[in-house]
């Protein structure tokens, strides 16, 4: 069986069945750089430079050597016999064919698909596989500033015009739905890709949901104009009077318009492209309210520029759903000039809600944001989104210099606090007004204002819950002929089910509700389904020690769990008290809706 190297994702050996993901280190960072270039010589200048930086040790050359046994160590270890490091003329070679190496397999299907006359159809199912090689975050566990610098941009690049290849034939072939999936995740991570928003909007408009793209468009713009002062390409600002006027597009362009991905030859010593963390988070669409909470955060992160003041903390937690990500990424959007060393959001769990290893973090922070945490480095300012624990971002705090983090969790992390300072804002739901300014700034102040007391009552019927609020106004958004009471009664009249988009798995309150109980003690879960059941939304231990049959202290105990992990508020010396739409969820009907939660 073959042993195989993957690139596209953290470096790793797998035979198939058992896949060794390799520690971080100066061996691992040669390793990346040989197979980087496989195929070809590359220079000891080169490799040295890829594994010690611009600054190499006196001795650098002898050290190389030293890795390259380790190296070979490491090969007759895991019996990577078809894949030798060669010792040649001026520097090393290892040569890897598709069999053996994910780069060369991704870049010979990219090549295949644009070759391939069998149609746009089989031209997709070939770029779907290629995507398909890529897994997590780019040589995570690669330290080399000068390869995340130097290499990875390119290799994004390259993925980055396979997807755009892609989207074109899900468009082609009319399959915007598939568009749509692909194209809500890639132009948040990649807002300033005009080609993306172009795709987007042209999707959401062939969908028949002409107010979505409109607004896509004008999110874009504005984007534009706050970024960079310019306005949209003309085929953007065409495309934008074709869905004014409700023209049709006629059949997109075949796949003969648009080149497919073409081969990019391998040079042996590349531009450098330098990595946009600097640019940091976009600023959130349609943020409102908290501006109490966002002056405060930005007047602690951004006031602290004295580098001998220490580093800074701030931890922003609260309920499933309550805009904690939201404000964290506004700040350091308006901070970005407060910050020159960058501004990175980490998410710190999978797509699944699992935690991500604090090694993979740590890998991908250092990546990403060089100067944090380094002594004499530009301030820089990390957003852990989404921590479970404390012992997840310990190892990410800087102890000195003048950096920033902001920590977003739904737990307290009380003890996090405690070890390591800071402050604390706790998010609770929208006041009345700000719940009026959402949904003034989703569907337009004049269908708001038109509607006062409508308007007042879908908030209600949210709970003045931000996420709860900006799904119900998306839906609203969707069917502009729909008059807001009818819209009102209709979300009211069942809204778990209601308060979820079907064509955006995370925008649902359901499934985040269920996420944040898949993460507790199955026994700790089980005690908030019973609680949040009482009739009364406002309760005292006593309560709880009765319905869960526990003497009164122990009741009390899990009750102040439940707090900490953003289910229950309890403002002493009054009694706990839990948000209408969790108490919706916490009966019966509310969470039998997915399937029955695993017992682990």
């Amino acid at each position: 069986m073959t042993v195989r190297f993957q690139l596209l994702g953290p470096l790793s050996i797998t035979d198939g069945t058992d896949t060794v993901v390799l520690q971080p280190s100066k061996p691992t960072n040669l390793l990346a750089a040989l197979l980087l270039r496989s195929g070809t010589i590359v220079s000891a200048g080169y490799l040295q430079r890829m594994v010690w930086g611009d600054e190499q040790p006196v001795t650098a050359r002898a050290s190389l050597q030293t890795c390259v046994l380790r190296l070979r160590r490491l090969f007759a270890r895991h019996a990577v016999l078809g894949t030798p490091i060669e010792a040649v003329p001026g520097g090393y070679r290892i040569s890897a064919d598709a069999r053996s190496l994910d780069l060369v397999d991704f870049r010979e299907r990219a090549r295949a698909a644009a070759a391939t006359d069998a149609g746009p159809e089989a031209e997709l199912a070939v770029l779907r596989g290629a995507l398909g090689l890529w897994q997590g975050s780019l040589l995570a566990n690669v330290r080399s500033e000068l390869m995340h610098r130097d290499e990875v941009p390119r290799l994004l690049e390259e993925r980055l015009r396979v997807v755009e290849r892609v989207c074109d034939l899900y468009l082609a072939l009319g399959y915007c739905g598939q568009a749509l999936v692909e194209l809500w995740g890639i132009t948040r991570a990649h807002p300033g890709h005009g080609r993306f928003r172009e795709q987007l909007i042209e999707a959401l408009y062939r969908a028949g949901r002409q107010t979505e793209a409109l607004a896509e468009y004008r999110r874009f713009k504005g984007f534009l104009l706050e970024s960079l002062g310019v306005d949209p390409s003309p085929g953007l600002q065409k495309l934008e009077l074709a869905i004014l006027r409700g023209e049709d597009l006629g059949p997109v362009a075949g796949p003969e318009v648009r080149p497919a991905v073409a081969a990019l030859p391998a040079a042996p010593e590349p531009e450098a492209v330098p990595v946009s963390v600097s640019e940091g988070p976009p600023p959130v669409p349609w943020f409102t309210g908290r501006e109490a909470e966002v002056a405060a955060l930005a007047e602690r992160l951004g006031g602290a520029a004295d580098v001998s003041a220490g580093p800074v903390t701030e931890l922003v937690c609260g309920a499933p759903g309550i805009g904690k990500t939201a404000l964290a990424q506004q700040v350091a959007h308006l901070l970005r000039d407060r910050f020159p060393g960058g501004r990175l959001l980490l998410r710190m769990t999978d797509a699944d809600g699992a935690p991500r290893p604090p090694a993979e973090t740590a890998a991908e922070a250092a990546a990403l944001l060089p100067a944090f945490g380094r002594e004499g480095s530009p301030r820089a300012l990390l957003v852990l989104d989404d921590v479970t624990d404390a012992e997840q971002a310990r190892p990410l705090l800087p102890a000195t210099g003048g950096d920033a983090v902001v920590v977003t969790s739904r737990l307290g992390l009380a003890g996090l606090v405690a070890t390591h300072g800071g402050r604390v804002q706790r998010l609770d739901a929208f006041t009345p007004r700000e719940s009026a300014d959402l949904l003034a700034a989703v569907l337009g102040a004049e269908r708001v204002a038109a509607g006062a007391g409508e308007t007042a009552a879908l908030a209600a019927a949210c709970g003045h819950h931000p996420l709860a609020l900006v799904i119900a106004a998306a839906r609203l958004l969707t069917r502009p002929a729909l008059g807001l009471a009818d819209g009102v009664r209709w979300i009211a009249a069942d809204p778990l089910s209601r308060l979820a988009l079907n064509d955006d798995p995370r925008m649902s309150v359901p499934r985040v509700l269920r996420g944040a109980l898949d993460r507790l003690d199955p026994a700790l879960a089980d005690a908030f389904l019973t609680v949040g059941a009482l009739p009364s939304a406002r309760f005292g231990p006593a309560d709880a020690a009765r319905l869960l049959g526990l003497p009164e202290a122990e009741a009390d105990r899990l009750l102040e769990r439940l707090v900490d992990a953003g289910l229950l508020e309890d403002g002493p010396p009054g009694p706990y008290r839990v948000h209408g739409l969790l108490r919706l969820y916490a009966r019966p009907a509310g969470h039998g809706r997915l399937r029955p939660r695993q017992k682990v």
